[in-house]
């Protein structure tokens, strides 16, 4: 990437961050912050095998998706990828569907790296890194960084321990040997034990596993009710995730014959 084009995703990070509530160092709540930006979020857990996430336009809103089936720091960091998609790309492209491959920057598609590095600008800009080690850390050169340390960062700014080696190491603060034996350490210490260890943040290690859906969803549902597209067991479950039953709709309701589909269906298509 050119070192112009890294200027301008800069800007881009530092533009959407400016618009967000921050804690001491890191972004508090960036699902919260997606929808304030007008984007329309759904969170869904489609399980360990399907695809991380997915931004794309469809009849003039913004639709960001995440899988709530991966661990917390992931799934913000997914989402820090897809928001940049839409930041950057979503004029020259409709769709973004993401996977391991993609979040993981081992695709040598640019707009995937784009996104990757405006997320780790978003998450993790190197003003505030340079500010969170100057002011927690002050002595790291002389004692290196531990693992426990690694795991402030992490809770501070609410990503995941590879990405604060990954993070760590383009910016100069660690070399390749340092994040390996960094490496070594989380795999001994294990993440969970040290995000307990320092009590902060031990649910960005799990899944949240969370079901959230915008509030137009309902209009979706019932529309693809009133229409036949899906059976009345579907849609009481789509009200369930808003704490509504069939009654509290009930006059929105037309009359017809129940046809055969399921929520993880209506959800996927999303994507057509």
């Amino acid at each position: 990437m050119l070192v112009d084009r890294k200027r301008e995703i800069r800007k881009f990070a530092d533009s959407f961050r400016g618009k967000c509530k921050v804690g001491r160092y890191g972004i508090i709540d960036l699902f919260k912050e997606c929808e304030r930006c007008g984007y329309k979020l759904v969170r869904y857990p489609l399980g360990n095998d399907g695809d991380l996430g997915f931004a794309m336009k469809k009849d003039g809103d913004v639709i960001i998706f995440t899988n709530s089936c991966s661990r917390l720091s992931r799934e913000i960091f997914t989402l820090a990828h897809e928001i940049g998609h839409a930041v950057i790309h979503l004029n020259e492209k409709q769709s973004f569907i993401d996977d391991n491959a993609t979040i993981a920057d081992i695709s040598d598609d640019e707009m995937e790296k784009e996104a990757n590095y405006f997320a780790a600008c978003l998450l993790m800009p190197s003003d505030e890194v340079d500010r969170f080690i100057d002011l927690e850390i002050p002595d790291y050169k002389k004692n290196n960084l531990s693992a426990m340390d690694i795991a402030r960062i992490m809770s501070e700014f609410y990503v995941s321990y590879d990405m604060v080696l990954n993070r760590l190491e383009s910016l100069g603060k660690i070399d390749g040997a340092q994040k390996l034996q960094l490496d070594t350490e989380r795999n001994e210490k294990r993440v969970g034990n040290l995000l307990r260890s320092i009590g902060r943040n031990a649910k960005l290690n799990i899944a949240s596993e969370e079901i959230y859906l915008p509030y137009e969803y309902i209009d979706y549902v019932i529309y693809n009710y009133n229409h036949n597209a899906i059976p009345k067991e579907t849609l009481e479950k789509a009200l369930s995730y808003y704490k509504l039953t069939y009654d509290d709709i009930s006059d929105r309701i037309l009359d017809f014959s129940e046809s055969e589909d399921d929520l993880d269906e209506l959800i996927g298509g999303l994507e057509d």
